[in-house]
C-alpha cells in the first residue's frame, strides 16, 4: 500500500474495486464513510451490491472475470478523451506511448465491452472521468481482483490508471491493496515467501544471500523456493521420489479448509509421510497430522504485527497461556535445536533486532520507536529519533525502480479458466460476510458467533435463478462443480446478478472449497477462488437433509474436540 489508511479520509475520489471494507476491514470502512461525509466521491466496482456499493457515487455491477476488460476500458476513455496528466507522465514515467496505443484500440471502447462486462457504457465513461478529475484519487482493492488467474496483471492495470492521472507521490493519493488476513503483510515482511528473504530481499541476489549466510552460519540455496499452491503437484504428480514433498510443517493455516479443490488437498495430506500442524485450536488439517503443536493466541504472547499500510505495531502479552502451550517462536527454536541447529532467544525483541540488522527497509523500526509513535511505517531506515517511518511511498513521484520512474505495462484480457456450461450453468465466487472469520478455526469455537450464523452456511442466489430451480429462500441445496459437491442453504437476494452465486469459505459442512478451482495466476501462483462453474440442485427431502447436516456438523465438532454445553 503506497498510502496510509488514515489518508483515505481526505481523498476526493476513492476507486474501490473487488473490495468491501465494511465486512473485511470495518475500521477502514469508517475512514471511507468519513471521506464521503467530507464530500469524497466513491466509485465501487463489484459484482455484488455491497455496503460500499450502496453509498457509492457510481456503482458498477461488473460481470465476474471481466476485470481487465473494464480496466482497459477505463484507460481507453482517459487516453482518447485526453484525461491524462502529460507533465507527470513525461517527467516520472516510461512506456506510456506504447501502452496508450494498445488501450486506445476500439475493442476497449466502453460500448465494445459493455455486453461482456454487463456494464453500461456511459457509466464506464463517467467513472473514468471522475477518477481522472482529481489529484487525490485513491485506489483500493481486495481479493475480488487478486484471486483470479489474471490477478497480478489487473493490479498493474489499476496502477496504470493512477500513473496516467498523476495520482502518486503525494498525500491522499496512490494505490492500496488491503490485505486479506491479519498480519498477511507481516508474513511477507518477514520473508515467508518462496523468493524473498526478510525485508523483500531477493534470494537470487548473491550479496544478499551471503549476508544472511554469515549472520545465521548456514549455507542457503540460490534458487527460488516452491510456491505453496504447488504442494499437491510435488506430492501427487512428481515422479522422482527425491523431488517429492515428504514432510509438511503447517503453522497457523488450515489448507484442508482454505485451499481450492479440497478433494485434491485431502489426497495430498493423506499421501505425505509427515504432517506437523502448529495452531491454537484443532482444525480440519489436524485430522491429517502426525504431530500437533498447541501454540499461543495473540493475547498470550508479545509480538509485532504489520498493518496493510506497512505499519509495524507492538502486541503485548495479556494473559498466561494454558499449560502445555508454547509461543510459535519458542516452538521453532526447539524444533531447530532438535534438528541440529542450536537456536535460542531470550525474548521477541532479540528476534526483532536481528531482523532489523539484516533488513535496510526496517532498520530504524525499534520497539521503543513503535511505542513512542503508535507504530512505525516502513521504510524506516535510520535508527535515530528523527526517522519515524514513511507515511506514503514514492514522494515526489520517485519510484523504487532502477530508473526511478513508474513503468506502464499493457496486458490484454484473458477469461477465467473455467466458464459456465450446460452442465454447470452458474458461476461461483468466494466472498466474505460478517459472522465468522477466515476458516472459522477461532470463531467456530465461540457460541455467541455460532448463534449469529451457523452451519451449513449459505449460497447467495438471484431470485430468478431460485424460481427457475424451484428453490425457496432458506432451503438446503446441493452445489456441484467438476471437483466435488457440498450442501448449503439458499439465500435468495437481489444483491447478486442472475447466473452468479456466492459462498463464504469458512463453513465446515457447507465448504465452498470443495468446489473451487486450483487454476493459478502464473505470476503470483494465487488460486482463482473468484470464478468457477457450478450447478445448484434442489433437495426434495428437506427434513432428511436437515438431519444429515446436523449429524455431519456434530461429527466434525466431535473430531475437533469442541464441547457443546447446553445453556
Amino acid at each position: 500500500m503506497s498510502f496510509s489508511v488514515p489518508e483515505l479520509e481526505d481523498a476526493e475520489v476513492i476507486f474501490d474495486i473487488g473490495y468491501n471494507a465494511p465486512v473485511s476491514h470495518p475500521l477502514v470502512a469508517r475512514r471511507i464513510v468519513r471521506a464521503k461525509k467530507k464530500g469524497c466521491k466513491i466509485i465501487c466496482v463489484d459484482p455484488r451490491l455491497t455496503e460500499t456499493g450502496r453509498i457509492a457515487t457510481i456503482y458498477l455491477p461488473i460481470k465476474g472475470g471481466t476485470n481487465m476488460l473494464f480496466l482497459n476500458a477505463m484507460a481507453y476513455v482517459m487516453v482518447t478523451e485526453d484525461l491524462v496528466d502529460h507533465d507527470f507522465i513525461e517527467k516520472h514515467t516510461t512506456g506510456f506511448a506504447d501502452y496508450a496505443k494498445e488501450v486506445a484500440q476500439d475493442k476497449y471502447a466502453p460500448e465494445a465491452v459493455a455486453a461482456a462486462t454487463h456494464l453500461d457504457a456511459d457509466d464506464i465513461r463517467r467513472a473514468a472521468r471522475l477518477f481522472a478529475s482529481s489529484k487525490h484519487t485513491m485506489s483500493i482493492w481486495g481479493m475480488g481482483i487478486t484471486q483470479f488467474s489474471q490477478g497480478v496483471e489487473c493490479v498493474i492495470a489499476c496502477s496504470n490508471l493512477s500513473l496516467m492521472t498523476g495520482n502518486y507521490g503525494h498525500y491522499a493519493t496512490g494505490v492500496g491493496p488491503v490485505r486479506g488476513q491479519n498480519n498477511v503483510q507481516g508474513t511477507c515482511d518477514m520473508g515467508v515467501l518462496p523468493n524473498k528473504y526478510p525485508g523483500y530481499q531477493d534470494v537470487t541476489d548473491d550479496e544478499v544471500r551471503h549476508k544472511f549466510e554469515k549472520a545465521w552460519g548456514v549455507s542457503l540455496p540460490s534458487h527460488v523456493g516452491l510456491p505453496l499452491t504447488y504442494v499437491p503437484d510435488k506430492v501427487l504428480r512428481e515422479p522422482d521420489p527425491q523431488k517429492q514433498i515428504h514432510a509438511y510443517y503447517i503453522i497457523g493455516e488450515d489448507p484442508a479448509q482454505s485451499d481450492p479443490d479440497l478433494p485434491e488437498i485431502r489426497r495430498t495430506l493423506s499421501a505425505i509421510d509427515l504432517v506437523i500442524v502448529q495452531d491454537i485450536f484443532f482444525n480440519k488439517t489436524c485430522e491429517y497430522a502426525d504431530v500437533v503443536f498447541p501454540a499461543t493466541a495473540w493475547g498470550e504472547h508479545n509480538a509485532v504485527y504489520s498493518a496493510c499500510d506497512r505499519r509495524f505495531q507492538r502486541v503485548r502479552k495479556l494473559i498466561e497461556p494454558q499449560p502445555g502451550c508454547k509461543t510459535d517462536w519458542k516452538i521453532l527454536c526447539l524444533m531447530a535445536t532438535a534438528m541440529g541447529y542450536p537456536m535460542h532467544y531470550d525474548n521477541t525483541e532479540q528476534i526483532w533486532d536481528e531482523m532489523r540488522s539484516l533488513c535496510p527497509k526496517f532498520a530504524g523500526a525499534s520497539y521503543e520507536k513503535m511505542v513512542e509513535n503508535h507504530g512505525v511505517q516502513w521504510p524506516c531506515t535510520e535508527d535515530s529519533p528523527d526517522d519515524t517511518g514513511t507515511q506514503y511511498l514514492h514522494e515526489g513521484a520517485h519510484f523504487a525502480t532502477a530508473d526511478g520512474k513508474g513503468h506502464f505495462y499493457y496486458y490484454p484480457w484473458t477469461p477465467a479458466k473455467e466458464l459456465e456450461s450446460p452442465e454447470y450453468p452458474l458461476s461461483l465466487s468466494t466472498v466474505r460476510e460478517v459472522g465468522h472469520y477466515s476458516v472459522r478455526t477461532m470463531t467456530g469455537n465461540c457460541r455467541l458467533l455460532a448463534d449469529l450464523a451457523d452451519e451449513p452456511g449459505y449460497i447467495q442466489m438471484n431470485p430468478e435463478d431460485c424460481q427457475e430451480l424451484g428453490i425457496a429462500n432458506g432451503d438446503l441445496v446441493r452445489v456441484v462443480s467438476k471437483r466435488g459437491h457440498t450442501i448449503t442453504r439458499c439465500q435468495e437476494t437481489d444483491r447478486v446478478s442472475k447466473g452468479a452465486t456466492y459462498m463464504t469459505y469458512q463453513w465446515w459442512v457447507g465448504a465452498c472449497n470443495e468446489l473451487t478451482s486450483a487454476a493459478l495466476d502464473p505470476k503470483s501462483h494465487t488460486p482463482e477462488f473468484k470464478y468457477c462453474a457450478c450447478r445448484v440442485e434442489k433437495i426434495d427431502d428437506q427434513k432428511q437433509a436437515e438431519r444429515d447436516v446436523k449429524a455431519q456438523y456434530e461429527a466434525i465438532r466431535a473430531r475437533m474436540g469442541i464441547e457443546v454445553k447446553e445453556v
